[in-house]
């Protein structure tokens, strides 16, 4: 899939949670799928909303890669030159597949820098993270962990299907993430989506509104309620 480079700005201008909800809207069936499911660590909880296209990829840590060093190096090399690849911008979505995901970290300084400097905005994975106080600027990291070591940790595939804290990544596809956690932007929402975080604002800031006066009360708020519900 890819999106016009416009559009996935005027995405990054909204948190996650508020993609999800116009998600909701505009396809109501995805109400229970495609999004993540449990917490993360954010590297940088003030960084804003990110949105790319997925480049995905598998790694293990807790045991050293069954390849020779060299056929690992060209991998790693291939992964990179895969991230690299065009529609841009892009975010990584990275499986850990060991017993206890997190034993060893993929991201840190270097691999935030490389990857920045590829044209990834950031991250989604059930990895571990480290170097939190040196990863490169405005890139974003959401880890199901923590940890000091790096293990044995390696590329196992890429450019598959993955799965992250409940949410199913294809190759490609548009990711939306925060430090809330992420969602699948399907190619067939698209066309109504803007339209649909409109309308969601506009309810919202109804409801805010009447929520932050003085004379709020429960009958104002049946009321604002059913008005809420009236604009289109």
């Amino acid at each position: 899939m890819i999106v016009d480079a416009e559009l996935i700005a005027h995405l990054r201008a909204f948190d996650t949670p508020t993609i999800c909800n116009a998600l909701e809207i505009v396809m109501p069936e995805r109400r229970g799928y495609g999004f993540t499911i449990r917490p993360f660590v954010a590297a940088d909880p003030e960084l804003p909303p990110i949105c790319g296209h997925a480049r995905t990829a598998t790694i293990r840590a807790c045991r050293p890669s069954h390849l020779p060093a060299a056929e690992a190096k060209a991998r790693r090399l291939a992964y990179y030159e895969y991230v690299a690849k065009e529609p841009s911008p892009t975010v990584v979505v990275i499986q850990d597949l060991d017993p206890i995901p997190g034993f060893g970290a993929f991201w840190g300084e270097v691999n935030s820098a490389i990857h920045r400097g590829l044209g990834c905005l950031g991250c989604v994975t059930n990895g571990s993270i480290r170097d939190l106080d040196a990863i490169a600027p405005e890139f974003q990291l959401l880890a199901g962990s923590v940890g000091p070591s790096h293990a044995f940790v390696h590329i196992e595939a890429f450019d598959v299907p993955v799965e992250v804290h409940g949410m199913a990544v294809r190759p490609g596809d548009l990711v939306h993430a925060d430090r809330h956690g992420a969602v699948v932007v399907p190619e067939t929402a698209l066309p109504g989506l803007g339209e649909a975080i409109d309308l969601l604002v506009r309810r919202e800031r109804h409801i805010l509104n009447a929520a932050r006066a003085e004379d709020f009360s429960i009958e104002r708020l049946r009321r604002v309620l059913a008005e809420a519900e009236e604009i289109h």
